[in-house]
């Protein structure tokens, strides 16, 4: 029933991986690992195409949800927790699900990828509705849980992605967009925590981080969207702030208590000469974009 999945394919060039020592499997592994790039490279196109749509969900009020089983689940889950302490966004603005739920993060919940009604009932549990987008993830591209939250948010009028790394795949059927990085047979058939398991946490960089970048979150590659909550964050933002103007070490960490540790006001209080409230204003009508409010003085 599988044998049809180019990720339960027997890779070649591991047949005689029991006989390798181990500078030989890093190497094998290294040099299979290499094709990973390549592959979503070919899906560049339809990855931005994502990209402008998690943007526009994001600039209309809605969400990205990701939804997936087994490494594919906790790839999403892993994707969406990182957003927050890096682009200083809402916990609720990227959220992961996976079958089985929590749990599932850290064992095995056997069958829980087959239960297509317990997805319905998971972005039920989100009020999922049309203005959010869906990132189906599906190595295999049938498992049945993601199948049936694609088709579920498609009955609600949101934008569907799938993510899946076989050609031959149902998903492709139900959602609007489909990104299908193909990396091939795994160094171990089947193991598809391996090369797919990488290639789509490349994805889903691409995915957060375009979009993140996409509404304002950065300037250039610097993360100016933080609020200093803890002793590096605290660091960083001085750092970037000093970087940004002629203000000893001192006087950013100032600047930054003024400003409740939000940088982009900082930054924004201290290039326009304005009050702390006045350059969350600003940003406001710049829509929260540092580059807008500090080059074309909107």
């Amino acid at each position: 029933m599988l044998e049809h999945l180019t990720t339960e394919q027997r890779n070649p060039a591991s047949d005689q991986i029991d006989s390798m020592n181990s500078l030989e499997i890093v190497q094998l592994m290294n040099s299979e690992d290499a094709k990973i790039a390549t592959a979503v490279e070919k899906e560049a196109t339809t990855i931005a195409a994502a990209i402008d749509l998690i943007t526009a969900a994001f600039l209309q009020g809605g969400r990205l949800i990701y939804m997936g089983a087994g490494t594919s689940g906790r790839l999403g889950v892993l994707d969406a927790s990182e957003c927050p302490p890096t682009f200083n966004s809402p916990p609720e603005l990227v959220v992961g699900l996976i079958a089985g739920g929590e749990a599932a993060l850290t064992n095995a919940i056997e069958g829980a990828e087959d239960l297509g009604e317990s997805a319905i009932a998971d972005l039920q549990g989100l009020n999922f509705g049309k203005i959010d987008v869906l990132v189906g993830i599906a190595t295999s591209g049938r498992t049945p849980y993601v199948i049936s939250g694609l088709n579920y948010a498609r009955e609600q009028g949101a934008q569907t992605i799938a993510l899946t790394c076989n050609q031959k795949n149902l998903l492709s059927e139900v959602a609007a967009l489909t990104i299908c990085p193909v990396v091939g047979p795994e160094v171990v058939t089947g193991s598809t925590r391996l090369k797919a398991g990488t290639a789509t946490k490349m994805v889903l960089n691409m995915l957060t981080t375009g979009a993140m970048v996409r509404v304002g979150k950065t300037y250039g590659n610097l993360m100016v969207d933080l609020r200093a909550t803890n002793q590096k964050l605290v660091d960083r933002s001085i750092r970037i702030l000093m970087a940004f103007t002629d203000l000893s070490r001192e006087e950013a960490a100032a600047v930054l208590r003024k400003c409740d540790g939000k940088l982009k006001t900082a930054i924004v209080h201290v290039k326009r000469n304005v009050t702390p409230e006045a350059a969350g204003e600003l940003l406001s009508q710049a829509e929260e974009h540092l580059r807008r409010v500090l080059e074309e003085r909107t």
